[in-house]
């Protein structure tokens, strides 16, 4: 921890930097930017107010991406057009269009890197369809590595050579030219040392993320938020008070959540397994196609509804989904999240999983609310640059910070750096703010203040909003603009925290004042005005755009939506010229007596202070190894630490191998999997297991690998088959092999191996196999290879258990069900089984019309909502047959949403 400061540092001891490109924040937009400037020749100073390493929302994983617009998969434009109706029109969609155009390229990008992404057999990648239309969600098997990927290429030799990093640095105020208003550097605190720093730049780039800690959570706890509570709208604060236009910053964002526990419900890792979300009857409710504002006010609604509770659902899934679903839930996306299951005595298996509604927060990536920028990621102001969730792109999500990283980066790199003199005024102000609280350290300390405002946001600026309580929030802010300056600290550590209540209170009064001004509502619960209840397109068909003006105030601009580049018919954004609207005027309150009442503060009190705690150092040739990993080193600088007679010691060489992957890390990783100890083969495994498919696919690895095989670590055989199948290092002699391991993970990598080389005579070979995942799996497989035939799932058919059954009728989907298949598939609509019943109905889709259309007629009945959307979709398949519009049309009432929507999509005349 920082130690207390004595004085306040004198603004000429500042320690200074230079640089062409200054990127602040290294999380996902900033990492790319700062590694795209630096390609293109740039000197880049990357700034980071904790530590590279493991910052960002981006530092606990990702287990997968929202919006991945793969080739053959989805249609760029296809893309542009749901977020432009997700966001009920107002998008400038040569934005939204840069993710769709450049995500694929980004894809491939990060793959090559080092950054895994989830295949089919075949080596495709494995998109999968969450919302009802479009196919964008591609999981990240190994998401939790992501951000020590990027970390890895920053510290590559060639990257080191153009980029510093400074951590523990947290700027708080942009500095301006004073006579043509660019970019010319920051200035800021070093939170560590509390040091006042300088940086002279020719362009800046901010990447600092949402604004998370906006609302307070349920628990009341300031750093229990839904989104990284490290990021306090530190960028949109920056921006705005240097002279950016910030745009749709009353459109909030607002998630699903589990209840009690702040973490995300997870329905883009649970509904690709087969979870979904239902009311306390088990019913779906949610009719909006896309995760939007609109999708949101239905959840509140049915929370609101005697159906409530909400939850989702898992509990109907088989074992071994569940256990892939907690996988990736306990560890990637949340490792408390397990604890927290367990110590309230649920399972998923046994207990479907309640959600409720996370508090108000800031994001573009998530949202549409941010920092405007174009297609370039510059703002309004010249040189200065917006990526990531701070930059108003709606619906981003992770990849399209990655983008607009690199569009930032590329463009920003034009600049040299900035030789010229700081304005001497602007520099005093941020060194003022930066330590104020340390000429006032006895004042009300930052956590009381904190949540005070934050009580403010919860009270009056969460839909559903009105008039009164908004015009009352803007007093409360600007009263609290007081008592923040009030606020008291003794240590950089403290003096940054204080500086982030002022940039949570200048969102605050943003949020509240652009709510005033937009007098509609729009985009469901994101902006739901009670005292403008309808969405009005004749009069708010336009942006709001909010910037500071020449006095201080914040003044808005009515900005017409750009000429769509996909055509959405559903909006006509008029044309025209900017409306300019001044500053918000606020509703008249009355009240009943003075709301100016001073708070009565307890005595400071001293704080405790704990031994310290024996400890023993730590192994110095762990040191040394820490030391020769961080200067990227060769293979032979590692071999030493590779076969040390330690086992710590060669699994964290093993550690900084897949840190570092030298030329050789490859066969080298391979060798450690015929480690003695347990501890060096799991880092093995998880080593290459990250690294498969950038690892050089030389004989050498094969002939490791292949070796790996005849060990009696079941999970090295496993990891050995899926590398030589991701590699393509191995055949169908090795998979057939394989095949017959003792082990089922082992015997499930090889059925997935069998599938991408097309051997489907060995795979026929599973459907004997002990284990119910195994059959399932080779199944599923017999309808992934290139030619599907029906013929070898037939034995299938008459599994003994359901789930194979099931998997094996679904199959026939893909595989063809011709006349003896299709009577099969019409009796298992009457097994006993949903799942069988489910993909019996998924098979009878390729089946002849003239059978399949009445049984699944007859199955729009089925007393499981599953069931009745699988006959739906099946009926998709044969909707030019009237009789199948008629049975389509039979669903209009059906309780669940699915069922209903896709009905919907069948009828709907075709365009």
């Amino acid at each position: 921890m920082s130690s207390p400061l004595t004085s306040v540092p004198p603004l000429a001891d500042a320690r200074s930097y230079s640089c062409d490109v200054l990127v602040v924040g290294g999380g996902t937009a900033g990492t790319m930017a700062a590694l795209t400037a630096a390609g293109r020749g740039a000197d880049v100073l990357l700034l980071e107010k904790a530590h590279v390493r493991h910052s960002g929302a981006l530092a606990m994983g990702m287990d997968g991406v929202n919006n991945a617009v793969i080739p053959g998969r989805a249609d760029p434009d296809d893309y542009v057009a749901e977020i432009t109706r997700a966001n009920d029109g107002l998008v400038d969609q040569s934005t939204v269009r840069q993710t769709a155009v450049r995500g694929y390229d980004m894809v491939r990008r990060l793959e090559s890197y080092g950054v895994k992404f989830e295949k089919d057999e075949h080596g495709e990648y494995a998109v999968r369809q969450v919302h009802r239309s479009g196919s964008y969600v591609l999981p990240m098997p190994e998401g939790k590595d992501v951000k020590k990927v990027l970390y890895r290429q920053l510290r590559r030799r060639e990257m080191r050579e153009r980029i510093r990093i400074e951590n523990r640095v947290m700027p708080v105020r942009v500095l301006t030219h004073p006579e043509d208003g660019r970019a010319v550097g920051i200035a800021g605190l070093h939170t560590r040392t509390g040091e006042f720093v300088v940086v002279r730049a020719g362009a800046v780039i901010l990447a600092t993320g949402a604004c998370g800690r906006l609302g307070l959570p349920a628990s009341g706890y300031l750093y229990g938020t839904y989104e990284n509570p490290t990021n306090a709208g530190d960028g949109y604060a920056m921006a705005y008070h240097a002279g950016a236009a910030l745009t749709g910053i009353e459109c909030f964002q607002i998630n699903p959540l589990i209840k009690d526990y702040n973490g995300p419900a997870c329905a883009y890792v649970a509904n690709p397994f087969g979870g979904y979300q239902v009311n306390r009857h088990g019913e779906r409710f949610v009719e909006s196609d896309y995760w939007s504002g609109h999708m949101m006010a239905e959840f509140a609604a049915e929370l609101a509804s005697d159906r409530a509770p909400v939850y989702l659902k898992l509990s109907h899934l088989p074992e071994e989904t569940i256990g892939a679903v907690e996988s990736i839930l306990h560890s990637t996306e949340r490792p408390t999240r397990g604890t927290f299951h367990a110590n309230r005595g649920h399972d998923y298996r046994t207990h479907d999983i309640e959600m409720h509604i996370s508090e108000i927060g800031l994001c573009g990536g998530h949202s549409a609310s941010g920092v405007r920028v174009d297609a370039h990621a510059r703002t309004t102001v010249p040189r200065l640059y917006a990526a990531g969730d701070l930059a108003c792109v709606p619906h981003n999500y992770m990849i399209g910070a990655f983008v607009y990283g690199d569009l930032a980066g590329e463009d920003a790199a034009r600049y040299r750096a900035y030789e010229g003199e700081l304005d001497r005024a602007q520099l005093e102000a941020a060194h003022a703010l930066v330590y104020r609280p340390l000429r006032n350290p006895d004042g009300p300390p930052q956590p009381q203040v904190e949540y005070k405002l934050r009580r403010f946001v919860n009270d009056y600026v969460a839909p559903p909003k009105s008039g009164a309580r908004l015009s009352l929030a803007v007093e409360a802010f600007e009263r609290m603009s007081a008592e923040i300056a009030e606020m008291g600290g003794r240590t950089p550590h403290e003096l940054m925290r204080c500086a982030e209540v002022s940039f949570i209170r200048d969102c605050a009064e943003m949020a509240a004042r652009a709510s005033l001004a937009r007098t509609e509502s729009r985009w469901g619960l994101y902006h739901e005005r009670l005292d403008h209840p309808a969405r009005d397109d004749g009069e708010w068909m336009y942006h709001l755009d909010l910037r500071k003006s020449a006095s201080g105030a914040m003044e808005f601009t009515a900005r017409p939506v750009e000429p769509y580049v996909v055509p959405v018919p559903e909006f006509a954004p008029p044309a025209g010229p900017e409306r300019p609207l001044g500053e918000v005027a606020l509703v008249p309150v009355a009240t009943a007596g003075p709301r100016e009442a001073p708070p009565t503060r307890p005595a400071a009190g001293e704080a405790a202070t704990a031994e310290p705690r024996a400890a023993t150092g730590p192994d110095p040739r762990l040191l040394k190894l820490l030391a020769v990993a961080d200067e990227s080193p060769e293979l032979d600088a590692l071999l030493p630490y590779l076969t040390d007679d330690e086992p710590e010691v060669r699994a964290a060489a093993v550690t900084a191998l897949a840190e570092t992957v030298p030329a050789g890390t490859g066969p080298a990783l391979a060798a450690r999997l015929r480690d003695e100890d347990a501890s060096v083969r799991t880092a093995a495994v998880g080593a290459l297991r990250e690294l498969a498919e950038v690892l050089d696919a030389d004989a050498e690895l094969g002939e490791g690998l292949r070796a790996a095989l005849e060990t009696s670590d079941p999970a090295v055989r496993a990891v050995a088959v899926e590398v030589l199948r991701a590699r393509r290092l191995g055949g169908a002699g090795v998979y057939a092999a394989a095949l017959a391991d003792a082990a089922p993970e082992v015997r499930l990598q090889a059925v997935t191996a069998l599938v991408s080389v097309d051997a489907v005579a060995a795979l026929a070979g599973a459907a004997a196999d002990p284990a119910r995942e195994v059959r399932v799996a080779m199944a599923r497989g017999l309808a992934a290879v290139s030619v599907p035939e029906a013929g070898p799932l037939v034995p299938l058919l008459d599994d003994a258990d359901p789930l194979v059954r099931g998997a094996a009728f679904g199959a026939l989907a893909a595989a063809g069900c011709p006349p003896p298949l299709a009577e099969r598939a019409v009796a298992a609509l009457d097994d006993p089984a949903w799942q069988v019943r489910a993909g019996a109905a998924a098979a009878l889709r390729a089946a002849a019309a003239v059978r399949a259309v009445p049984a699944l007629a007859k199955a729009l009945a089925d007393r499981n909502a599953d069931v009745r959307k699988a006959a739906v979709l099946a009926l998709l398949g044969h909707v030019p047959a009237p009789e199948a519009r008629a049975a389509l049309a039979t669903v209009a009432a059906d309780p669940d949403a699915d069922v209903r929507a896709y009905a919907a999509r069948g009828l709907a005349p075709v365009s």
